[in-house]
């Protein structure tokens, strides 16, 4: 049997600029996810560490620290003490590159409960180095991809909210990234750059999309117009919105 994959990566091209995902049935009779890169592809398992691996005999090396974490916290009471060297820490972002590819696989496949458990597994990793490394560059190195994965992580949140057309908890689940990506700019000193953020762009979007998507309420509706009027001195109009939204207001109550 011939190991050169030339001929899979003939009759699957790659598009620069296009994220190009399929699912297919491994040997193994498992379904995989490969992901086709410029010089080829990557296969990942769908479920579990994606190159199939078992570090320490754990799902993945994140599993088997927070093993020893939860050892080290029934042994002493606490987790003082507890930290990882610059090896452990270099294990957990070289594991947390892999299921980067398999959420971004996932959000184009449109498995959005995949990216939330890949995406909630990562800030996991990113709040794992935070409390524990020894080192303070290995404590921060991961942060500056923290917005990306909260805005992939948001996303699908989302999109599963507007799928069970649950529009307001979407837009809830959005407002709330947002107020973490300003904690986040704020905590490292940089409050400036969050208006200029790709994440926060594409999250303010999001926004207006869902906003959009939800109907208006009769009664806010008048209120802004009235509040419009009165600025700008319209101030019989603004009687008219008065006696319609106590009308508007009646017929609601009525109906509740």
């Amino acid at each position: 049997m011939t190991k050169d994959i030339g001929s899979i990566l003939e009759g699957w091209p790659h598009e620069s600029g296009r994220v190009s995902v399929r699912r297919i049935r491994g040997g193994d009779g498992r379904v995989k996810i490969q992901l086709r890169l410029d010089l080829g592809l990557l296969q990942m398992d769908v479920a579990g560490r994606p190159d199939g691996q078992r570090p320490y005999d754990c799902e993945s090396a994140l599993a088997y620290f927070e093993n020893l974490l939860n050892r080290h916290q029934q042994a002493r009471g606490s987790d003082r003490g507890f930290s990882l060297d610059e090896k452990q820490c270099e294990q957990l972002r070289t594991e947390a590159i892999q299921y980067y590819y398999r959420y971004l696989s996932e959000f184009v496949l449109e498995d959005y409960e995949a990216v939330v458990r890949d995406t909630d597994r990562n800030l996991s990793v990113l709040d794992f180095c935070a409390n524990y490394a020894e080192e303070e560059s290995d404590r921060y190195l991961m942060e500056q991809y923290r917005p990306y994965i909260l805005m992939m992580n948001t996303r699908s949140k989302a999109h599963l909210a507007m799928r069970d057309n649950r529009p307001r908890q979407a837009r809830k689940i959005v407002r709330g990234a947002l107020s973490k990506m300003g904690e986040f700019f704020n905590r490292f000193g940089r409050e400036n750059l969050y208006s200029s953020s790709s994440e926060v762009g594409v999250l303010e979007a999001l926004l207006k999309e869902i906003d959009a998507k939800i109907p208006v309420n009769p009664v806010q509706k008048l209120k802004r117009q009235l509040t419009k009027a009165v600025r700008e001195e319209r101030y019989e109009e603004a009687a008219r919105l008065r006696d319609a939204i106590e009308r508007a207001s009646g017929a609601r109550g009525g109906n509740s």
